[in-house]
């Protein structure tokens, strides 16, 4: 969710996989910039079991917009052997992400269906954050039964 710098208010970060189920979800303040947050979500990142061979700790490739373009961020990524597909300022367009953006913004109109989360009303940001993982929870659970 963007909001202007210098506001009061908090942006939820996700990171999903390539259908779009979260996988990891992040609360920050709205006057903090996008990429300070994604080193903590990649870190948090949960070991995720696949049918063949052991689990996976890590993505192989990660999508992300102009805004996470970073230096220090596509050095942190490389280091960790993952494979950073960003978007550069005054390069690339964002056209080509496009194809990638989808579904985390279907995600974050999932998210945005629970009440709880389309306004803030907890004041500490662990409850919030308690909320969201909550309902990205369900959002796993409705994928599987259905």
């Amino acid at each position: 969710m963007s909001v202007d710098r210098g506001k009061y208010g908090s942006k939820i970060h996700l990171i999903t996989e390539r259908t779009g189920l979260p996988i990891s979800v992040g609360i920050s303040g709205a006057n903090l910039h996008d990429s300070q947050a994604l080193e903590a979500m990649v870190r948090g990142i949960p070991p995720i079991r696949s049918r063949r061979g052991p689990r996976r700790r890590r993505p192989a490739k990660l999508h992300a917009d102009k805004a996470y373009d970073n230096r220090h961020l596509r050095q942190w990524f490389r280091s960790r052997r993952i494979t950073p597909r960003i978007a550069r300022k005054g390069i690339e367009s964002s056209e080509r992400l496009g194809r990638h953006r989808w579904t985390i913004e279907r995600t974050m109109a999932w998210l945005a269906g629970c009440r709880r989360l389309h306004r803030r009303y907890e004041r500490k940001a662990v409850h919030f954050l308690a909320f969201a993982s909550i309902a990205s929870t369900l959002i796993c659970y409705r994928r599987l039964t259905n």
